[in-house]
């Protein structure tokens, strides 16, 4: 498959649906092709395609957020999703295009980010340690 026939692809593919799982802080994305592809809520707070995160051209590095959670999704038209996270995060706006493009890259994406944090001698865990109980 060539670049542009991949790019079109992408751009055609829409997802039929989602399934947030509160517990495990998971999000099933299914794409209308049938592939269900699961993301942590951290790892969408993380690559946020919001202003906020991604920066001008320089993206900021978000640590701590391994508690997050998502609140709620927000449908956006038929063409994207809204998550509004419980840290109080709700600028991004989750295309179909920029799910799948995260889907393909999600390990990478992931490593990266995780050598990102040890370099600026940041982590993961929470500033203030939260427990929930039921």
């Amino acid at each position: 498959m060539t670049n542009s026939e991949h790019s079109a692809q992408a751009t055609q593919l829409q997802v039929s649906s989602l399934h947030y799982h509160r517990h495990s802080r998971m999000l099933d994305v299914t794409f209308s092709e049938g592939s269900v592809v699961t993301f942590s809520a951290e790892f969408l707070r993380v690559f946020s395609p919001s202003a906020e995160v991604r920066g001008h051209g320089k993206p900021k590095l978000v640590s701590n957020k391994k508690q997050v959670g998502i609140s709620k999704l927000q449908p956006v038209g038929h063409y994207a999703v809204k998550l509004v996270f419980d840290d109080g995060h709700d600028s991004g706006i989750y295309s179909w295009p920029y799910l799948h493009q995260l889907a393909q890259q999600q390990s990478n994406l992931w490593q990266n980010y995780l050598q990102q944090l040890a370099n600026a001698n940041a982590n993961r865990e929470a500033l203030i340690p939260v427990s929930v109980r039921r």
